[in-house]
């Protein structure tokens, strides 16, 4: 029986398991053995975010309105968010930690993930590199994106407070936590992570349901967004829309809806 509703143009094992490209209606996707999609591209608008989690981490930029400092991803997958941040940012600085270097191969081979000054990929696991940078790399980052949670739920490194306590640690005061998060809010792995989130950022925290996924974006302050009101993130959030063709008016009322008391702990009029 066939496994995917599309033509499979590659497939590669590691020690980790299988690595599928699939193509189907214009869409090029990455799969690990099954059919859960873990990145996309549209042929003929790269550019574009394909799937509507990968959308939905970009909400962090109602509240950053430049990225300057260097940033952290945990997770590579096909690259989307990695180019994203490079098309939209020019000045950004990446550094991506991806336990598969087999994935990182594909991404350059077949989701056009470039080779740039600004980008260094290290292979190796993302909760070791965070814990283990914790106090040489204590305020560094701008922004911090976590994106190693499925539906089997998080790498055992990163499924701790020891992780997150890093994060917290990694970034620069106006920095900002990014993780993809599974399950809905009755799940025992959202409640942990949004539990160890929560302390480590003294619960300047806000989550994003994404709409008709069971996905739910969590977005950490390090500290209180200053000069920042409602009003201005509405005005905000239409001019990203017109920049990037992305929603996030949506984004900015769903914010509102699910997280209204700490809303009002996140940002500072």
């Amino acid at each position: 029986m066939q496994k995917y509703d599309g033509l499979l143009i590659h497939e590669s094992h590691d020690d980790d398991g299988i690595i599928e490209v699939v193509e189907a209606a214009g869409v090029r996707s990455l799969h690990f053995g099954s059919s859960s999609i873990q990145s996309a591209i549209l042929l003929t608008d790269p550019e574009h975010l394909a799937l509507a989690y990968v959308r939905s981490m970009t909400s962090w930029q109602l509240f950053k309105e430049t990225l300057a400092d260097p940033v952290l991803l945990i997770g590579l997958g096909g690259g989307s968010i990695t180019r994203h941040l490079l098309h939209h940012h020019p000045d950004c600085r990446l550094t991506v930690i991806e336990s598969r270097k087999s994935v990182v191969r594909v991404a350059r081979s077949h989701f056009g993930l470039p080779q740039d000054p600004r980008l260094k990929i290290i292979i190796g696991d993302g909760g070791d590199y965070v814990r283990q940078r914790a106090d040489s790399h204590h305020g560094r980052y701008g922004l911090l994106v976590v994106d190693a949670f499925d539906h089997e739920g998080m790498a055992a490194s990163i499924s701790n407070q020891a992780f997150f306590d890093a994060c917290q640690a990694l970034l620069k005061d106006d920095g900002i936590l990014v993780i993809n998060l599974w399950g809905g809010t009755s799940n025992p792995l959202f409640q942990a992570a949004a539990l160890w989130l929560g302390k480590a950022f003294d619960w300047k925290l806000l989550f994003l349901p994404v709409v008709g996924r069971g996905n739910i974006i969590g977005l950490a302050f390090k500290q209180a967004v200053p000069g920042i009101s409602l009003k201005s993130l509405r005005a905000r959030a239409v001019a990203l829309e017109q920049q990037l063709h992305i929603d996030f008016p949506a984004f900015l009322r769903d914010l509102n809806k699910h997280n209204a008391s700490t809303l009002k702990q996140v940002i500072k009029p």
